[in-house]
């Protein structure tokens, strides 16, 4: 299951947050993104750390 698995694909990532994967892509070549694992081409996301992002987005988004 993916909310089992540490790190994810771009394409489960889209899946298990709704974003989608040209918008997670974007966010991935943002410098010094915090979710980002680099495994020689392969891009993939730190579950945890994109939770956390996410969470950041989502508490800055009510407070405004």
């Amino acid at each position: 299951e993916i909310k089992d698995k540490i790190n994810l694909t771009i394409k489960e990532a889209s899946i298990y947050s709704n974003i989608g994967e040209t918008t997670i892509r974007k966010l991935l070549s943002a410098t010094a993104c915090p979710f980002l694992l680099k495994v020689g081409n392969k891009q993939l996301i730190k579950r945890n750390e994109f939770e956390k992002y996410l969470n950041r987005l989502l508490y800055t988004s009510d407070a405004a």
